[in-house]
């Protein structure tokens, strides 16, 4: 039988039409539980609309159990009263009672979020409001958690027999199995929405950052940046501050080295820094110094990055080969690490600075320094203090000065540092133990 075929068969005009044959018999006397059973086992394992699997569940309470009337409110992923999905099921013979008990439910100012604790007094509502019937309650629970509840009215005192109740418990159990189904779908579907974002901020996050280091006369250059298994918002970026000129001539131009992140994960993350991206490219070519860089930089993104509730932390620093003088300024980033080679020891390069996209009118500072052959500067994302292990202790700073003092000590050109301060992080956090943010590191090393 071809799926068409079966959703016709199990259409609820079909199944409405044979729940109404025969319906004076007891239950017992035949089949139609059995069968309404086994077309409910398909409904469970391919239904996707639940407004259809309700209406359902409604025709089967309606016509076979003796209820004269019968409601559902199921509750929502949340926890919360969903409202638009109450169904009645009422004989027609009842029209009177129909109308009255509907009535006051449409009427009843339910609470958003309807906690377990308000089914105790709205039970104690009802039977006031409706003396003249007998009103049992039913808890919709699957794997412990409440999915709704099931209300039924009589007139007369209720008389069930035990095989009653069974097959009304049976029922009430698939219907938490379909809401906790539905309520499955609909997780995957946010999931897989979420690994599309992803993926598009993945690529996006791809495109930012270079392809390859400049050449930069009397530099040795290396970077890298390692995902996690959330999409963050780190960047580093190299440009020259002069467009119009011949390669060769642009080696021994001045260059503006930045790495920076931004607040928080994901698409949003990625589309904010590709923003800022633009801005700084534009900035750079005024040549202005780092301090008055970051000030315009903050200018012009406060109103989006005040809009998207998100802050960026920047180091931007520019670099003049025939000098080999550097300066920077800092907007709350991690201070890059210097080795003094000639003093063998390490320097933060920091200055006073505010994050961007918080404070309208704040203010940088400049710093400027004189490199040496064989210094080295290591610039880095908090992804890599940050890293844990299994013990939950974190990478921090002075674990990094170490490893990066030591590694200088060596004598090895910027890639193997590189390469090597990321070996020391993966034995650090342990084998197949995924970073929970972006790694970046730049070695910037003077021959």
């Amino acid at each position: 039988m071809s799926k068409i075929q079966k959703e016709k068969l199990l259409s609820n005009d079909v199944i409405q039409e044979f729940l109404e044959k025969d319906y004076k018999f007891p239950l017992h006397e035949n089949d139609k539980f059995i069968e309404t059973v086994s077309s409910l086992s398909y409904y469970l394992k391919s239904f996707s609309n639940i407004k259809r699997f309700l209406d359902y569940i409604s025709l089967i309470l309606k016509h076979t159990f003796n209820h004269q009337l019968s409601f559902i409110i199921p509750l929502n992923e949340k926890g919360e009263i969903w409202k638009e999905n109450i169904k009645f099921a009422g004989a027609t013979k009842n029209l009177k009672m129909d109308d009255e008990i509907k009535s006051y439910f449409n009427n009843f100012d339910f609470s958003k979020n309807f906690k377990l604790k308000d089914d105790i007094s709205f039970e104690k509502v009802l039977n006031n409001q409706f003396k003249e019937y007998v009103i049992k309650s039913y808890k919709v629970l699957s794997r412990g958690k409440c999915r709704g509840f099931v209300y039924t009215f009589k007139k007369d005192t209720f008389n069930d027999s035990l095989k009653y109740e069974r097959n009304l418990n049976f029922i009430i159990s698939c219907l938490a199995i379909g809401l906790e189904n539905y309520s499955l779908i609909k997780a995957k579907k946010k999931h897989e929405n979420v690994d599309r974002e992803i993926s598009i901020g993945a690529e996006i996050q791809s495109q930012l950052l270079p392809d390859f280091c400049p050449i930069i006369y009397g530099v040795d250059l290396a970077a890298h940046c390692r995902p996690a298994l959330q999409l963050g918002g780190d960047y580093y970026d190299f440009m020259s501050l002069k467009t119009n000129i011949s390669e060769k001539r642009r080696e021994k131009a001045r260059w503006a080295l930045v790495i920076g992140d931004v607040m928080g994960k994901g698409l949003p993350a990625g589309l904010l820094m590709t923003m800022l991206r633009g801005m700084l490219r534009a900035e750079v070519l005024t040549g202005l110094p780092p301090d008055r860089i970051l000030h315009d930089l903050n200018q012009l993104a406060i109103y989006d990055l005040d809009q998207s509730h998100r802050f960026i932390t920047l180091f931007y620093s520019d670099y003049d080969p025939r000098t080999k003088k550097l300066r920077y300024a800092n907007a709350a980033h991690n201070p890059p690490l210097l080795w003094k080679s000639s003093e063998q020891k390490i320097i933060k390069l920091d200055s006073e600075g505010f994050v961007l996209g918080l404070q309208n009118d704040a203010e940088y500072q400049c710093g400027q320094i004189q490199l040496n052959k064989n210094d080295a500067i290591l610039y880095y994302t908090d992804g890599v203090t940050e890293t844990s292990n299994a013990l939950g202790e974190r990478f921090d700073e002075e674990r990094l000065i170490k490893s990066f003092s030591k590694l200088c000590q060596q004598s090895l050109k910027s890639k193997d540092i590189l390469n090597k301060i990321y070996k020391i992080l993966d034995e650090f956090t342990g084998k197949n133990r995924q970073l929970e943010d972006d790694a970046s590191i730049v070695v910037f090393q003077l021959d």
